[in-house]
């Protein structure tokens, strides 16, 4: 099976299992769990912030920053495409309680200009902005990258008014793979920086909220109430730690490979246009009156899996499971089509 689906469908390596089954373990919950508290020791100094909280997934990490940001009644500022509205079950506003101004621009990011215009004014007939969310890599734009001047500038517009900005970084690590910038860098820009261990790392599970010390004593208790404390995570965290120090610096391979896929569809009659890829996703449409649902059918013909993004269109995501070999066989695929 050669699965372009997600990066979320990795498996943990021989290597990486060994050192889970190897991990010290406590309880969590009790804040001693050597393994744990050593991953969210070395996310926090990998990106120059003084604590991490280690949760199972990156819309939980996302949900709890925007709770502790915000207040219920409050507006957060995203693109009308971010994962934090788009594909997290409208937790935002289950959970707590926000509204949303959403914004729109190329290839699923926003802009400092359009942040500052869409601050609401303080007027008892608005909510009160609070919160501004961006996504590095922008998934549902294509595998984008921000330019860091661009956060840089959005950054700005946050200080100035006195908002809060949370980065919901899940592929970060795929774009500091192209730009060669250090973590650090981004988070000086963020209040608070959540990252992803279990895309394009490989581990099996896990994500992991980075702010101040404050900030992530809120967002543990905040954890606790939805239910994301877990007790022997240290087997967990294990894996989390063995991604970080052998996986992050072959995700170029990931992004060349997507690049590569990315030429062999803009070469194909029946496609009308691709993303520029930038990372490890593609992301492209068919020809009029071509359908993502029958195009797809017919990859699962060759055991080729993949999803489709709308009635047209289809995306590819490369990751560590996805090998030359993979990529050789679906091109020859593609080319019979």
């Amino acid at each position: 099976m050669i699965d372009l689906r997600s990066d979320t469908v990795t498996r943990p390596s021989k290597a990486m299992l060994e050192t889970m089954f190897e991990a010290r373990v406590g309880d969590d919950v009790f804040h001693d769990d050597p393994t744990v508290n050593a991953l969210e020791a070395k996310v926090a100094h990998l990106f120059g912030k003084e604590a991490a909280l280690f949760c199972p997934s990156g819309t939980m990490t996302n949900q709890i920053a925007i709770n502790v940001h915000t207040r219920p009644g409050d507006e957060v500022i995203c693109h009308k495409y971010s994962h934090v509205y788009y594909y997290e079950g409208g937790a935002m506003m289950r959970q707590s309680g926000v509204s949303v101004c959403l914004l729109d621009g190329p290839g699923g990011q926003i802009t400092a200009g359009e942040v500052e215009s869409h601050i609401n004014p303080d007027d008892i007939h608005r909510p009160v902005t609070s919160l501004v969310e961006v996504e590095n890599t922008m998934n549902k734009g294509g595998g984008t990258i921000y330019k860091f001047d661009d956060l840089a500038s959005i950054s700005a517009i946050c200080r100035k008014y006195g908002l809060r900005c949370h980065l919901d970084g899940a592929r970060l690590f795929n774009a500091l793979a192209e730009t060669s910038e250090k973590p650090e860098k981004y988070a000086r820009l963020f209040d608070s920086v959540s990252v992803c261990l279990s895309k394009g790392l490989g581990a099996p599970i896990g994500s992991l909220l980075t702010g101040d010390k404050p900030f992530i004593k809120r967002a543990r208790r905040v954890r606790k109430a939805f239910g994301g404390a877990m007790r022997q995570a240290g087997y967990l965290a294990a894996a989390g730690i063995y991604a970080l120090d052998n996986n992050i610096g072959r995700l170029k391979v990931d992004n060349d490979r997507a690049r590569y896929l990315g030429n062999i569809v803009a070469q194909l009659p029946f496609v009308e246009s691709v993303i520029p890829v930038e990372s490890n996703i593609v992301i492209f449409k068919l020809r009029k009156n071509g359908s993502a649902e029958e195009f797809l059918v017919r990859l699962k013909e060759h055991d080729i899996h993949a999803l489709p993004f709308d009635p047209q269109t289809v995306r590819f995501v490369t990751h560590l499971d996805f090998t030359d070999s993979m990529l050789s066989k679906v091109e020859s695929v593609l080319k019979t089509f």
